[in-house]
């Protein structure tokens, strides 16, 4: 049997993900950073926590501010028995919970800190455990934890004197994901034709319809594509972009550059990959573009460097028209 391909991959933005987040979570964010929960009250009558830009039964803008909290009650929950380092900002077991904080119609979820499941149950009683060091992101509270009956939430800890006083407009929250993927049976014989500098395709008996990369299957009829086909490297560009923005991957060329569509001969459907050779304004739909291999070839895109001009008149547009 073929050994399978595994490719290890890492998604991550530099410097973590930078969103904007509004006046109605930015005010929320705020309270958090200066130690109060607040939700919205909704047409019902029910306050929403965390709020939302509109009450999600009618649609329409939320009404007055409404502080709740501190304490609350566990709603759900289930138990995380092996943190993993990076994802759980708590390093031990813990519970992921849906928390009604007092005087809320709804629950937020969040993390419960207890010593085991045992401590765990549905109308728990909880309170926040604040940072002293706070910067308007929900994890301001670190966790939530047990309050026994009768006994009032501590006083929370005063807002950080670097913290200041403008409302929180914006946040970044890191992003990064590790994983494994199996190219399975279909593109893995794809991906291996790559290393021996060839294109393959695959197409299911009784249809002429060639898939590149094939997936396994045919998209219009789920037969098993069994039958492989060799195609072109040679082919038709169908739409493309130039890029101009800088910074997308540390692979990707000086900008401007171009990514295309490209439809090979003897497949059909378009083929993803750059344009180069040619200047960026001199790119267009119906040119015919060869593929330029790498010296050394591997069994993954890297293998095909970009498509550069073959010199030869445009493809008729009837060629390729149903392939946009």
């Amino acid at each position: 049997m073929t050994e399978p391909l595994v490719e290890h991959h890492v998604l991550e933005y530099p410097g973590g993900y930078q969103r904007s987040v509004g006046p109605v979570i930015g005010r929320f964010l705020t309270s958090l950073r200066d130690g109060r929960i607040e939700g919205v009250r909704l047409a019902d009558g029910r306050v929403l926590v965390p709020p939302a830009e509109y009450d999600p039964v009618t649609s329409e803008p939320p009404g007055e501010w409404v502080e709740v909290g501190p304490a609350g009650t566990v709603t759900s929950w289930t138990w995380v028995a092996e943190p993993r380092p990076g994802k759980h900002h708590l390093d031990r077991p813990f519970a992921f919970a849906l928390i009604r904080p007092d005087g809320a119609g709804t629950a937020m979820l969040h993390v419960v800190d207890v010593p085991g499941p045992e401590a765990m149950a549905v109308g728990l009683r909880v309170r926040p455990r604040w940072k002293a060091e706070r910067v308007g992101h929900v994890t301001d509270i670190e966790a939530w934890v047990p309050l026994a009956e009768d006994e009032a939430p501590p006083p929370t800890p005063p807002r950080p004197a670097d913290a200041g006083t403008e409302p929180v407009t914006g946040m970044v929250s890191p992003v990064r994901l590790e994983y494994d993927i199996n190219a399975g049976v279909a593109p893995a014989r794809f991906l291996r034709g790559l290393a021996e500098g060839r294109i393959v395709g695959q197409r299911a008996r009784g249809s002429e319809e060639v898939y590149v990369p094939p997936r396994g299957s045919d998209p219009r009829t789920g037969a098993p594509t069994e039958i492989d086909v060799e195609v072109s490297d040679t082919g038709t560009v169908t739409t493309y972009c130039v890029v101009n923005i800088p910074g997308l991957n540390e692979l990707a060329p000086e900008i401007p550059y171009v990514c295309a569509q490209v439809l090979l001969d003897g497949a059909h459907t378009p083929f993803f990959g750059l344009v180069a050779g040619v200047a960026p304004e001199e790119v267009h739909m119906g040119q015919r573009v060869r593929a330029v291999w790498a010296e050394e070839l591997v069994p993954d895109m890297r293998s095909i460097k970009w498509f550069e001009p073959t010199g030869e008149p445009d493809a008729d547009d009837a060629t390729y028209e149903d392939y946009l």
